[in-house]
């Protein structure tokens, strides 16, 4: 597969027609092997481990050839954390400010940066400079819901998708029909199990829905939890001495959107330029204050926000039904969909309850 590193150990997920159900694969050495076995049957059950790298490693299975890969997370429920980057949060705050619409976005994208400059590129969230800043734009009439969890001390966290709902790779991410406005968000999840250990990462496309949201933030369900509108995948890289956290803080993911209509847009996101730790994102989801028994998979937000004009000047970048949303970064893999009206996706019907009794029918439980 491409862009994957074969001294890495990823984990992951395909159907099976044979089974009418998912398995778990191990992906390693350039292989699949199907490692489904009643000692951890769901890939919930393999980070819960203790041992969980070393039980991958060794688990034995026959070699496959998957037909379809499914989002390697299955039992998580899928959270992500927004206004991560400088540059994300003030598209942001434009939206909020353009209440929707798209031909107001380029005139206030001028104003917010002539009232903010370059004041904000370098604050800690929650710092006391932070809270300065924030008390100059409260004075200006600029301050925005955006800004407060952007570079306030409280990080945004919230349910992205429903447990077993997220797209794979290869499949179609979808767009709620009442969007005119909306975009690829090309980002980096983490597989993070109930005590809070960040086990492994995958890619993510956060699909955005710019207009909904800007209406209001109250929206925010709306905007992102629809039909396909989570993608996952290819794989989970396992943290291992080959790659750890701190190859997640240097890394480097790219975007490519090609449409029917011969558009084509490239765009990047750099990990290094987050605003909070990963760490710290996690700890703000999980602890005290709240548990996860089957742990989370965790978007941790993106530097990508689209201005490149596609329909019309000062009208910026939207989807059409049949872009195809490739996101990639070195170690990771390519995350590849394509894009559809929500109402014309393969409606979701396997979920919790279908697996737990597939894998009981299968003496897997």
């Amino acid at each position: 597969m491409k862009q994957l590193d074969p001294k890495g150990t990823y984990l992951g997920r395909m159907w099976d027609d044979t089974a009418g159900g998912p398995c778990v694969l191990r992906y390693s050495d350039g292989a699949f092997t199907n490692i489904t076995n009643a000692t951890a049957p769901t890939v919930r059950d393999i980070l819960e481990r203790n041992d969980a790298l070393d039980f991958v490693r060794k688990a034995e299975g026959p070699e496959v050839q998957p037909k379809t890969l499914l989002a390697p997370c299955d039992l998580q429920a899928i959270k992500a954390c927004g206004v991560t980057f400088v540059n994300s949060m003030l598209e942001r705050v434009i939206e909020e400010r353009a209440a929707g619409d798209p031909a107001r976005a380029d005139a206030l994208r001028r104003e917010l940066s002539e009232a903010i400059g370059g004041a904000i590129d370098d604050l800690t969230p929650g710092s006391d400079a932070a809270a300065r800043v924030k008390e100059a734009l409260m004075a200006k009439g600029m301050w925005s819901q955006y800004l407060e969890v952007g570079i306030g001390p409280d990080a945004e966290v919230f349910s992205k998708a429903q447990a077993m709902s997220a797209i794979g790779p290869g499949g179609q991410v979808g767009l709620h029909p009442i969007s005119k406005w909306n975009n690829p968000e090309p980002e980096i999840v983490l597989a993070v199990n109930s005590r809070g250990e960040v086990r492994g990462v995958a890619l993510g496309n956060d699909v955005n829905l710019r207009d909904v949201e800007g209406r209001s933030a109250l929206l925010l369900g709306k905007a992102k939890d629809n039909n396909g509108s989570c993608a996952i995948g290819p794989l989970i890289r396992l943290f291992d001495e080959t790659y750890t956290m701190e190859d997640v803080r240097k890394a480097e993911l790219s975007l490519r959107v090609t449409g029917d209509d011969g558009f084509e847009m490239i765009g990047a996101s750099s990990m290094n330029q987050i605003s909070r730790d990963p760490f710290d994102l996690v700890a703000q989801t999980v602890g005290a204050h709240h548990q996860y028994p089957d742990g989370f998979m965790l978007f941790l937000g993106t530097l990508f926000a689209p201005t490149q004009d596609r329909d019309g000047e000062g009208q910026g970048f939207t989807h059409h039904v049949g872009d195809v949303v490739e996101i990639a970064c070195p170690g990771l893999g390519v995350l590849q969909n394509t894009v559809m009206l929500s109402t014309e996706c393969p409606p979701w019907t396997f979920g919790v309850s279908h697996l737990m009794r597939n894998l009981a029918g299968r003496g897997l439980l």
